[in-house]
């Protein structure tokens, strides 16, 4: 091969002579892709050790994870198991419940009494349950102002108070509504006594809305009338208004006092407030001459005060004499009396409305049951205190 006929030098200024290169690529285009060819160069490292990790951390994890879902699946089990048993059981409470009150014709409408099938319940008060207590009866409108149906408690702690002060103290605590009856208490009105005069003195303030209508006005003037006739042996109502004689009622013009009426010989018969099934025990308005009459009164409805019969087609009463205050009652010889809840409140019923007559006790003849829920028959019975018990302590 032959040498090359050009120096250094010339070989140098050639160069010199010969056109640049310029490249106009950014220095950041240029250094990606130098990094891409750079990564190039191993593409099967990275996948490699990103699939082994993963099996790694698959051979550690999936034991656990087959631990936790197994349990997590027995707990849920276990758990499912035990909700469906306790629904159950309370369903199971619940048909019993519901199948007593549907038989027995009873229910807790107003969240104050509570049927089981196997239990029945006194709706009024008895002298052995009173204690150191004291009733209190108050007369409550049913939601129409039709009738007065009488509401009883038994009140603790009264010391050395008078029955008019505790009236006067828990009238607050009435749940009317909650019983299905008229939002009526407390009334607008201060209470005293006037032992003078032996009555109750009744102020109002100027602004008292019982003389708009009548049926404000005869609620007004019946409800106090019963209630103090109920709690005590006074017979005279004082008006006031503001301190001064009297009330301005619209039919009755000014009035100044109210003579209170004792009348008995009612018949007890069923009030149900709307949407219930237990029944208050509720005298009629109308009055009978005699126990006999009353009685007979208990075997048909009065549905133009909203009542219903109270003597239960299993109570087949054949004769009734009254004697010393006890009354005496025969049952049929086919009489098919049952032990429920409506026949139980048939009987006290039957206990009131005698009570309205002098009857003090009660004895029943030839009955085919030695009981009617807590009431032997086989002894005499003691007609109750004071009718339909709510607890309001």
């Amino acid at each position: 091969m032959r040498k090359s006929e050009w120096s250094d030098k010339q070989l140098e200024e050639l160069i010199r002579q010969m056109p640049k290169i310029q490249d106009h690529r950014d220095p950041r285009d240029i250094y990606q892709n130098l990094s891409i060819k750079k990564r190039k160069l191993i593409p099967w490292l990275l996948p490699g050790i990103a699939t082994a990790a993963a099996v790694l951390l698959f051979l550690i994890l999936v034991p656990n994870l087959m631990d936790r879902t197994n349990n997590s699946f027995n707990q849920a089990q276990e758990k499912k198991s035990l909700e469906q048993t306790t629904a159950n059981k309370d369903a199971g409470i619940a048909m019993d419940k519901e199948e007593a009150t549907s038989k027995e014709g009873a229910n807790s409408g107003t969240k104050e009494v509570k049927l089981l099938r196997t239990e029945s319940v006194k709706s009024a008060i008895y002298d052995d349950e009173v204690g150191n207590g004291k009733v209190l009866t108050y007369w409550i409108p049913d939601q129409q102002a039709q009738i007065l149906i009488p509401v009883s408690t038994i009140v603790s702690d009264t010391g050395n108070k008078s029955w008019l002060t505790v009236f006067a103290e828990n009238m607050a605590s009435l749940k009317e509504e909650e019983w299905g009856l008229s939002d009526f208490y407390p009334l607008n009105a201060t209470l005293e006594l006037d032992k003078n005069n032996n009555s109750v003195i009744v102020d109002v303030p100027s602004n008292h809305l019982y003389g708009q209508g009548s049926t404000n006005e005869t609620s007004f003037i019946n409800v106090l009338q019963k209630d103090i006739a109920s709690n005590s042996n006074l017979r005279k109502i004082e008006f006031k208004t503001n301190g001064e004689p009297g009330i301005e009622l619209g039919n009755y013009g000014t009035k100044q006092e109210q003579n209170i009426v004792i009348d008995k010989n009612h018949a007890f018969l069923f009030y149900y407030p709307a949407g219930s099934k237990l029944p208050y025990l509720t005298p009629t308005n109308n009055t009978y001459k005699d126990f006999g009459t009353a009685l007979e009164a208990m075997r048909a409805d009065q549905p133009e005060n909203g009542l219903k019969s109270s003597l239960s087609p299993s109570l087949q009463i054949y004769d009734v004499t009254i004697s010393d205050k006890t009354l005496s009652l025969s049952l049929k010889d086919d009489s098919t009396l049952k032990d429920n809840q409506l026949t139980l409140y048939s009987f006290e019923a039957l206990m009131l409305t005698a009570k309205e007559f002098g009857v003090e006790k009660i004895i029943v003849k030839n009955s085919p049951l030695t009981h009617i829920g807590p009431f032997d028959l086989s002894k005499e019975n003691k007609v109750p205190i004071a009718p339909n018990l709510r607890n309001i302590q």
